[in-house]
């Protein structure tokens, strides 16, 4: 592989099994992304982007094809290994925050680097809590915070891990107008500061035109790849 691609898609197929059959729901896609670049996913329901996300970031293994994840080719690998490359090189922000409710902001950030064994990293977690405008809710926990917030928490635990890749699924989905428009700022602006490679699945056309390349996804057929500015 190509030391320029952090992501590299060769002719992925996933197939899940039914009761009436299998069931195909990615077809022969492939596509390369460079170190720093941005690129939004978008298509109607049901087209694939989620699976697709989930297969670039090892969560799932494809049913053919091959995905090679910063150097590695991540299908190859037990679940362990998977694991162990998203968390040196991957970063991930959800829909649906997927906060741990027991712990406070600042514990929720720093997650990623215990997994490592890492303690010594508490200064820079608050430090990005306090680049999302969370300096001062260090202690709250996610029932004590707005969707917004949570969403901001998420994005901090989201760089913690300095990633070379960061997987956004519907990060404004479940945000109104004015905190989905300071979301995306934040999202872009740490992705600039930090060099972060940005993969973007979203519904929001005006949102994908802020990458500068969309893959369009329909029935699982990637029926465009665009350049954007």
């Amino acid at each position: 592989m190509s030391v320029q691609n952090i992501l590299k898609v060769e002719h992925l197929t996933k197939t899940y099994a039914t009761a009436a059959g299998g069931l195909t729901v990615l077809k022969d896609v492939s596509f390369t992304l460079d170190p720093g670049s941005t690129c939004a996913i978008v298509g109607p329901s049901g087209s694939g982007k989620t699976t697709l996300l989930g297969l670039c970031a090892g969560l799932d293994q494809p049913s053919s094809g091959a995905v090679h994840l910063a150097g590695r080719e991540i299908g190859r690998l037990s679940e362990d290994e998977r694991a162990l490359v998203r968390n040196e090189s991957v970063g991930f922000v959800f829909q649906n925050f997927q906060l741990i409710p027991t712990l406070t902001a600042l514990e929720n950030v720093l997650v990623p680097l215990e997994l490592r064994g890492d303690n010594t990293r508490e200064p820079e977690a608050k430090e990005l809590l306090a680049r999302v405008g969370l300096g001062d809710r260090l202690e709250h926990y996610p029932l004590q915070l707005s969707g917004g917030e949570q969403q901001r928490v998420a994005l901090a635990r989201a760089f913690i891990n300095r990633p070379k890749i960061l997987f956004c699924d519907e990060p404004t989905g479940n945000l109104d107008g004015d905190t989905a428009h300071t979301m995306v700022e934040l999202i872009f602006g740490l992705n600039r500061e930090r060099g972060t490679t940005l993969v973007l699945v979203t519904h929001d056309l005006e949102l994908a035109k802020q990458t500068q390349r969309i893959l369009r996804l329909r029935s699982g057929h990637v029926v465009s790849d665009e350049r954007v500015g």
